[in-house]
């Protein structure tokens, strides 16, 4: 072969291996592999959601292959492409060391997951926490796979008025937009699978999403083979009525584990996220007492198979359904097993023989589980508290549901800012290093990265948010302003302090608590010496107006005078948003009303960034706060009274501004640095990155309940 020839089969090579690795998640980790997709269409990159495979559609092979001769870009797609392919063959993984003793993979069953921006399978902080989980369990090298539906219509874009109310828009997405692969079957053609709604027999077809070594299957009813309702039973998550829920449930349990079964899929442990899927322990019972197992005994099989995640601490946040509707939408599916309709209620009651009791899918997770959990140390107390009833005789302490404090996926939350500053000063390896707490020790001091090149980062971080800010603003403006372009030149200030407070609009979220007395707030916010500013982002869902008016209160106290400028509400909240919140902010405000927030991330996130927490003392922040890596808002108890909770808490909220965050902020030496706030992200770094990974997080539930 001459060297011409062998150059270009080369460079073929590395295109295919590079469109490939567009269909592979991993690339989400990558800061590297980011740009390189980022490089070859920066128009296409950025309205696509910076999505690999947009990208990759547009650039033709002849492109391609030409773009390959530049020697500098070439090496750096080669490097990419050799640390994927060596991340995809290792195998003296964490998991190849710790989980041997796992006989098939663990089935992750989750109602929605967020990975990226540019596949909108997702509504919150529940689709974060399994798309950081199924992240690490993949770096673990764990066998694992993912189940979830596939919502060609996401959860929905945001817009905000001229009135400053939320408007939802639900644009559909493509299949073949996506990095995903049609599940076939091996002499060919798609796989079908059906589940038994009402009178019907629904057909799904199946996606497959490769993240990094594991895969995730998304189920998917738009068919022609189905009725037009159930061709939109997965359009939207969390979409429509009751009957809609109760579908999706049903694709989501029984149809992902049937699909595990045709796929020849036995897994050692099937994994509910939440209470959505518990309806594959119903299709797992029936399956054993299709082979000619007794109820008891099939109950007992179906319990050492399976474990359960609860994330809500408030009742009314768990699916119940009418005796009406259960027998209505499970019938058909129901009435081989020979077991009455009041057999089926039982498994989702506390209450077995109260005909009142409505079936619980959080109750039937319970009851068919090995073991539960909730997702910090105090939702576990409150979880216990709320399903005593279900444990008659048994202790509250006693009830068996423990604890796993979430966690985040540092590697793929880092922006790249962030893992170029890393790289340079712990060694490319760092993102290997998250279960290693006296790794993060060596942050003590300046001797790997000074006070003044943690305060140049931030600064480098903090003027990218303004600048995305003003970007983003100026856009929403343009939308019903085009003939009045906004100048957005004097909108927030790199130099200011930046409190950012991002989240999903619940009212028990409190997003407008810091304006609760204005009169308070505005002097801070209004002190030229010390420029303070407040951004804000997030949804709503649709149906709840009260959070929607919380987001029109802050709209339209951004319009005011006394905040102009220094408060913004950015809107459509989704991943890149986020991305770049977390990064920038300097101070990350939590403060939901005590013990309703499970275990909330977003917090989490900014560590890495040298971003501080400043929150409510529930969920993770009651175990992360020490004193001196961020702030806590009021104190370890709870109010019963709402009132009373709010007013003391904005006065601690309020305090802590005026005697501790603004004046460490804006305490500077003859440098112009502040040394007592570089102290204290170095605390908040050293005490926080490796405590709250999902990487010491999943390897918590392989120990404790994947093995046991």
């Amino acid at each position: 072969m001459t060297d011409q020839n062998h150059s270009a089969a080369h460079h073929h090579s590395l295109a295919t291996r590079l469109r490939r690795l567009a269909y592979n998640l991993w690339w989400t980790w990558n800061p590297e592999a980011q740009q390189i997709f980022k490089e070859l269409s920066p128009l296409v990159w950025r309205y696509s959601e910076h999505s690999a495979v947009a990208v990759m559609r547009e650039i033709s092979d002849q492109e391609l292959h030409v773009r390959l001769h530049d020697r500098e870009f070439h090496h750096r797609v080669h490097a990419v492409l050799e640390s994927f392919d060596a991340y995809m063959n290792a195998t003296d993984t964490w998991a190849h060391r710790h989980a041997a003793g796992l006989k098939g993979p663990v089935a992750y069953f989750s109602a929605e997951f967020g990975f990226h921006e540019s596949l909108p399978i997702y509504s919150g902080g529940l689709g974060i926490l399994s798309g950081d989980h199924t992240r690490s369990a993949s770096d673990l090298g764990l066998p694992f796979v993912g189940i979830t539906l596939f919502y060609r219509q996401g959860y929905f874009r945001q817009r905000i008025n001229p009135q400053g109310w939320q408007e939802e828009l639900y644009p559909t997405a493509e299949p073949d937009t996506l990095p995903l692969e049609l599940v076939v079957r091996p002499e060919g053609g798609r796989l079908l699978n059906s589940v038994e709604i009402g009178h019907s027999t629904v057909y799904f077809q199946t996606w497959r999403l490769a993240v990094g070594r594991v895969s995730l299957y998304l189920l998917d009813t738009n068919l022609p083979e189905n009725d037009q309702h159930f061709q939109g039973l997965t359009s939207t998550v969390y979409g429509g009525n009751i009957d809609t829920r109760i579908g999706q449930e049903v694709v989501l349990g029984i149809g992902g584990a049937r699909l595990l079964a045709s796929l020849g899929i036995t897994p050692s442990v099937y994994h509910m996220n939440e209470g959505h899927s518990a309806f594959l322990t119903l299709e797992l019972l029936a399956e054993q007492m299709r082979n000619g197992a007794t109820v008891e005994n099939a109950r007992e099989n179906v319990r050492s198979r399976c474990i359960f995640t609860t994330h809500t601490p408030v009742p009314a946040g768990h699916d119940r359904f009418s005796r009406e509707l259960m027998e209505h939408m499970l019938g058909k599916f129901w009435s081989p097993t020979g077991l009455s309709t009041d057999n089926l209620m039982a498994l989702g009651r506390v209450h077995t023989e109260d005909p009142e009791e409505q079936f619980t899918m959080t109750v039937l997770a319970l009851r068919m589980s090995r073991a539960a959990n909730g997702v910090s140390e105090l939702h576990g107390h409150v979880s216990r508290e709320m399903w005593k009833d279900l444990y008659p005789g048994t202790a509250v302490e006693q009830v068996p549901i423990g604890h796993i404090t979430n966690g985040i996926h540092t590697p793929g939350w880092a922006t790249a800012h962030a893992h170029d500053f890393w790289n340079t000063r712990l060694g490319s390896d760092w993102t290997e290093k998250l279960m290693e707490p006296g790794f993060w020790k060596k942050l003590s001091n300046g001797d790997l990265a000074s006070d003044e090149e943690l305060w140049a980062l931030r600064y480098v971080l903090r003027r990218d948010l303004v600048e995305f800010v003003r970007r983003q603003v100026y856009e929403q403006h343009m939308r019903f302003n085009v003939e009045h372009p906004l100048d957005t030149s004097h909108l927030l200030s790199p130099d200011a302090l930046t409190i950012g407070f991002a989240r999903r609009f619940a009212t028990y979220k409190r997003a407008p608590l810091i304006f609760r007395h204005p009169e308070q707030i505005v002097p801070l916010l209004s002190d030229p010496a010390r420029p303070v500013q407040l951004i804000f982002a997030g949804k709503a869902h649709p149906r709840d107006n009260d959070g929607k008016r919380f987001i029109q209160r802050i709209v339209e106290l951004s319009r005011q005078p006394e905040f102009a400028g220094k408060v913004v509400f950015v809107e459509n909240y989704d991943i890149n948003v986020a991305r770049h919140l977390i990064s920038g902010c300097d101070v990350w405000l939590n403060n939901p009303r005590r013990p309703l927030e499970a275990s909330g991330t977003s917090g989490m996130k900014v560590t890495i960034h040298g971003g501080l927490n400043f929150s409510i003392l529930d969920g993770w922040w009651r175990e992360g706060h020490n004193g001196q890596n961020g702030w806590a808002i009021g104190d370890d108890s709870n109010e019963t009274d709402l009132e009373t909770q709010d007013d003391r808490d904005v006065q601690s909220l309020y305090n802590a501004l005026r005697e501790s965050v603004i004046p460490e902020f804006f305490d500077r030496d003859e440098h112009g640095v502040p040394r007592r706030w570089l102290q204290r992200i170095r605390q908040s770094m050293m005490t926080l990155v490796s405590q709250f990974s999902t990487d010491r997080m999943v390897a918590e539930y392989v120990r404790r309940y994947y093995l046991s």
